[in-house]
């Protein structure tokens, strides 16, 4: 371990890189304590205290919008827009076009997707104004109507995503790891501490909490190791490539394709989709009309974190957005047309046409799979949280959702490191 951290130290550009990424975490983390001029801070913590679905929210910003700070939406506008620029580039045959181009085309695809994160952003940045202030006994800023005192907040806020996606891009180019998951990944570790001690000290409190806190974090435990080795699991197609001879035989070598080719990416689609019918519906819970805030209680009442619709509707989000991302990101197709290029075949399957479907196949079969050990995750501490109600707070830090995203930044983050490390050991040797 030690002699692993020598060398990642005394690699001086992986090193650079690092104190690099360390510092734009650090601006991010200080963006969540600027609150935003004029808000009642109180009446804010009030809010998020008595609801647990802006609790959810408030733990992937990392705590920004229980501050109501400068960054209260995250990143969470520039994750809806590349959502809605993936969907385009499926139906736009034009943008699908800009897909398959490549580094300049996937180049030309994030500035559309930044365009779109300026009106999302403002948007959204004025509902959530509006959600939070309907919930609180004290308004979280005074005036709220009049548009010289909304439309500045709006801008501020919006100004706010607009730095988090430019810091989110500094770390992918000159930082280590995906910038905007980076960005994720620092506010829900920033929360574990705080959890993990309010969790503590109820235990040290009452006898009678420290044996479910104790399941929790053996369950946690156990649940990485899960999430770890399953994360890891690949499916290797081996394939033969005859021009290349080796002892009178073809050389061998495989496709790996992973167990959980989406990632994380799918439960952050899910969270953001399954949560935004509760939001409504608190949201209409405050409305003049007796008609409209009977909706409201509907909803509210259906989607719950904990109710059935919402676990199930959660399940088959996640499922549907893992086939909807791999069918994005992997090409049954292209593989097949670059195995063949290069005089390679499947072992019993004929290049071309079969060879792509058998591929396709596969994927599909890892897809449901996948799709369904990522849903299984995300409802398990859920599920299990709502029987073990005495472990405090500490099941919100081990949500499926934070824990698939934690899981996911560390592992990429390690191949880049060991890749960053290869590299310089040939630099060394050369």
């Amino acid at each position: 371990m030690f002699r692993y951290l020598h060398q990642l130290w005394h690699s001086r550009d992986l090193r650079n890189k690092i104190l690099f990424t360390v510092g734009i975490l650090l601006l991010f983390r200080l963006a969540t304590q600027i609150t935003l001029p004029g808000v009642n801070l109180d009446s804010v913590k009030s809010i998020f205290a008595r609801n647990s679905v802006l609790g959810i929210f408030s733990a992937l910003t990392g705590g920004s919008a229980e501050n109501f700070s400068i960054i209260l939406m995250g990143v969470s506008p520039y994750i809806n827009a590349s959502i809605i620029v993936q969907l385009l580039a499926v139906i736009i045959p034009k943008w699908e076009n800009l897909s398959k181009e490549g580094e300049q085309g996937r180049k030309t695809l994030n500035k559309y997707t930044r365009w779109l994160t300026l009106p999302l952003a403002l948007l959204q940045s004025y509902g959530m104004i509006l959600l939070l202030n309907s919930f609180a006994q004290v308004p979280i800023i005074d005036d709220i109507t009049n548009p010289m005192v909304l439309f500045p907040a709006m801008l501020t806020i919006t100004a706010g995503t607009v730095l988090l996606m430019w810091l989110g891009e500094m770390i992918s180019e000159r930082g280590i790891g995906n910038g905007v998951s980076m960005i994720i990944f620092a506010g829900i570790i920033a929360n574990i501490p705080q959890l993990f001690g309010q969790s503590l000290f109820l235990a040290s409190q009452d006898i009678k909490k420290a044996i479910p806190l104790t399941a929790s974090v053996l369950f946690f435990i156990i649940l990485l190791i899960i999430i770890v080795l399953v994360n890891e699991g690949q499916r290797r197609i081996p394939i033969t490539y005859a021009g290349h001879q080796f002892q009178g035989k073809g050389a061998n070598s495989f496709i790996p394709i992973r167990l959980v080719q989406a990632g994380m990416i799918p439960i952050i689609f899910a969270v953001s989709l399954v949560s935004f019918p509760g939001i409504v519906g608190q949201f209409l819970s405050n409305s003049a009309s007796e008609r409209l805030r009977n909706i409201g209680g509907v909803l509210n009442t259906t989607f719950q974190p904990n109710s059935a619709l919402y676990l199930i509707l959660y399940f088959l989000f996640i499922i549907a957005f893992t086939y909807f991302y791999v069918s994005i990101t992997f090409n049954p197709v292209n593989v097949a047309e670059n195995i063949q290029k290069r005089g390679g075949y499947i072992p019993g399957i004929r290049p071309g046409s079969q060879t792509a479907e058998y591929i396709g196949t596969v994927s599909n079969r890892l897809n449901l799979f996948g799709g369904t050990f990522l849903a299984i995750i995300a409802l398990l501490p859920i599920i299990i949280g709502a029987y073990l109600p005495s472990s405090g707070g500490f099941f919100s830090l081990i949500s499926g959702a934070s824990m698939i995203i934690v899981v996911g930044v560390i592992l990429d983050l390690i191949r880049q490191v060991n890749a960053q490390m290869l590299m310089h050991d040939y630099e060394k040797l050369s």
